[in-house]
């Protein structure tokens, strides 16, 4: 009885009763690239009209959050393929890291 409780089922039937992760793997999920944050007050941004300019924190090559989920999960930087925007992954991230924290 390799299924750790205690030998009350055998293997075959744990399987048919308890889940394994594989269901998981089709459920989508949200995945968002922030390109940066900036702070607003309420009149800066009734004052938005085509043409205005809002800077961000962040520096050109800096790279961009890839979160999943509301969760921080990895690093890239922003690349065109085909003519359309994507992000390649130059880092996975702790589970611990928020968004917006940076490694030293």
């Amino acid at each position: 009885m390799a299924n750790g409780l205690g030998g009350l089922i055998d293997d075959q039937s744990f399987d048919d009763v308890y889940h394994t992760t594989k269901f998981l793997e089709d459920v989508s999920m949200l995945m968002s690239v922030e390109i940066g944050r900036c702070e607003m007050t309420v009149r800066d941004v009734l004052a938005l009209k085509v043409g205005s300019l809002v800077e961000f924190s962040k520096v050109v090559g800096e790279p961009m959050d890839v979160i999943i989920a509301d969760r921080l999960m990895a690093r890239g930087e922003v690349v065109v393929v085909n003519e359309r925007y994507g992000v390649r992954i130059s880092e996975v991230t702790r589970p611990d890291e928020k968004i917006g924290d940076r490694r030293e």
